[in-house]
């Protein structure tokens, strides 16, 4: 049995509201809310994609309840990583004491990047080349100021232990579905993200996500009533409800990352997010069907069956509504000077 063995997110404190930064651009502070982002978490300026990686892969290892000098792959995706060369997975293993004698992987498939460790995190463990592995999805905010994005571009992290023992969410099995369709993209040397929204949801989000879903089910004869929870790519909390309803599943099997918080979407956290907070509540024997999505772009569809360890690992670390719970809201000037948005003049 390989499986998710540990789990664990984090989130910073931060919080700006779509309505403050509405306020700023003389914008309709109705639009963001629509997309159900009321506000989004900000990372602080002590904090960035690898300290986020660090606390989300801390809780991991807890309740995976393995030494960290066994993890033979650290994997972390991020389209935000601190530095523009230089791995940021050698920096968490050292930090987590899992280095030297590992494998450290940085991915980038704007928010896919995780996803795609933990599809090489199963077969390697599965297959007997590594005995655990770290998978970690971990973003800041990435939006140009007044922009769209600068609504949902939110920070956190999340992070699995991959295994063959404690396992807590059995791996049945995953599709993954890709082509080049380029609806979200940053040159070399941009500071910004660009996005063309006529394809932000078709054909981008919606038509990978279905045939990469339906993909899925179908080879297992599975109805959206076999699922206990359903697990999309939230790039707001709009897009994960309308595609639940365009594949039959109930509002209520749907498990957000942002839901009663309103983080906002944390790229390479987002699906990753959601799936922290199901395991924080599943029971034994729940279908649970996780499906993140990255722009450019691809999309992958997991099926997992929570044990009965889940109820033991649950308590061995902190719970991903915690950090949504703690907050500290901050006006519009301050996230730009945590972001590092207000450049000083040299003269």
């Amino acid at each position: 049995m390989v499986g998710i063995a540990g789990w664990g997110a984090y989130v910073p404190a931060y919080r700006v509201s779509a309505e403050e930064i509405a306020r700023h651009w003389g914008a309709d502070p109705k639009v963001p809310i629509s997309l159900g982002v009321k506000e989004k978490s900000v990372a602080g300026p002590d904090e960035d994609s690898v300290t986020i990686a660090w606390e989300a892969a801390m809780n991991a290892l807890a309740r995976a309840q393995i030494e960290p000098s066994e993890v033979g792959m650290v994997f972390i995706g991020s389209e935000s990583k601190p530095y523009a060369v230089k791995p940021s997975a050698t920096i968490i293993a050292d930090a987590l004491g899992i280095a030297p004698e590992t494998m450290a992987v940085d991915a980038e498939f704007a928010c896919r990047a995780a996803s795609e460790g933990m599809r090489h995190a199963l077969s390697m463990v599965e297959n007997g080349t590594i005995r655990h592995a770290l998978i970690i999805g971990s973003d800041t905010a990435q939006g140009a100021p007044g922009d769209v994005l600068e609504y949902t571009a939110a920070s956190g992290g999340a992070a699995f232990v991959i295994s063959n023992e404690n396992v807590v969410a059995n791996f049945i099995d995953a599709y993954t579905y890709v082509t080049d369709t380029p609806d979200f993209w940053r040159r070399d040397g941009s500071q910004y993200p660009n996005h063309g929204e006529g394809f932000t949801g078709e054909p981008a989000y919606f038509h990978h996500l279905v045939s990469a879903i339906k993909h899925l089910m179908d080879k297992h004869s599975l109805k959206p009533s076999d699922i206990t929870y359903f697990v999309p790519h939230q790039p707001n909390a709009r897009f994960p409800l309308k595609l639940a309803k365009m594949l039959g599943f109930k509002k209520e099997q749907v498990v957000l990352g942002l839901t009663t918080a309103d983080i906002g979407n944390t790229y390479n956290a987002s699906a990753f997010m959601g799936m922290t907070r199901v395991l924080d509540n599943a029971s034994p024997g729940d279908l649970i069907l996780m499906a993140p999505f990255g722009s450019g772009a691809g999309a992958d569809a997991y099926l997992f069956e929570a044990t009965d360890r889940i109820e033991e690992a649950k308590g061995l670390a902190r719970k991903t509504q915690e950090y949504f719970d703690r907050r500290k809201e901050i006006d519009y000037a301050t996230y730009l000077r945590y972001r590092g948005k207000i450049k000083k003049l040299v003269r």
